[in-house]
């Protein structure tokens, strides 16, 4: 096999199956230089564990010219939802179509057993954990990140800074002064006026 053409780098896509409404994680990866497919809906994994025979093949057959063209249209299939999975040999292999009828990739996964399982999806998470990694390093600063990005602060909505400018003397507030309308005195209300009925008399 041509490892020129092989990706250095993993791939993760999630799809929704129309038959059944279920969810999976689809993703591929370079194990002991062999292109790798796998699907997994959490729980259970499946994988294809390709030899380089195989897998020059099986690009031979659907017309591939490399790797990175089956990673293309994974994820071109995964986007636009034109992806399948069915179950082949009463869940023991299951199958992936990509794309529609007509020039359909098709690709049988087989299940992993149990401890196979948990080892590809602990490898699965670290390997989706250090991509993560390695995107918010990405320029030296953890702020360099995308993600990151989107929650900055919006400066309208930041406190004000006092300026460093010529300090302006404050005139001290004498007591009865108004606070709206500095320099002038409060007016206090009418009480109106008193009349003493006694004096008419």
């Amino acid at each position: 096999m041509d490892h020129d053409v092989l990706p250095a780098k993993s791939m993760y896509c999630t799809l929704v199956n129309k038959s059944d409404n279920v969810k999976y994680m689809c993703y591929t990866h370079r194990k002991a230089g062999v292109f790798n497919i796998g699907l997994t809906n959490a729980s259970e994994v499946w994988s294809t564990d390709f030899t380089e025979e195989t897998f020059a093949e099986h690009r031979k057959k659907f017309a591939l010219t490399s790797a990175e063209d089956y990673i293309s249209k994974i994820r071109s299939a995964c986007r636009s939802g034109s992806v399948s999975v069915s179950a082949q040999e009463e869940g023991v292999s299951v199958s992936l179509q990509l794309g529609g009828v007509s020039g359909a990739v098709t690709v049988t996964l087989s299940r992993l057993s149990d401890p196979e399982a948990s080892e590809a999806l602990r490898d699965l998470l670290f390997g989706m954990a250090d991509t993560l990694t390695h995107l918010n390093t990405a320029g030296g600063s953890p702020s360099s990140s995308p993600m990151r990005s989107q929650f900055r602060r919006n400066p309208d909505f930041e406190p004000r800074r006092q300026q460093n400018g010529p300090t302006v003397a404050l005139k001290k507030r004498l007591p009865g002064d108004s606070l709206i309308n500095p320099g002038s005195r409060r007016k206090r209300p009418a009480t109106g006026v008193a009349f003493d009925d006694s004096e008419d008399l």
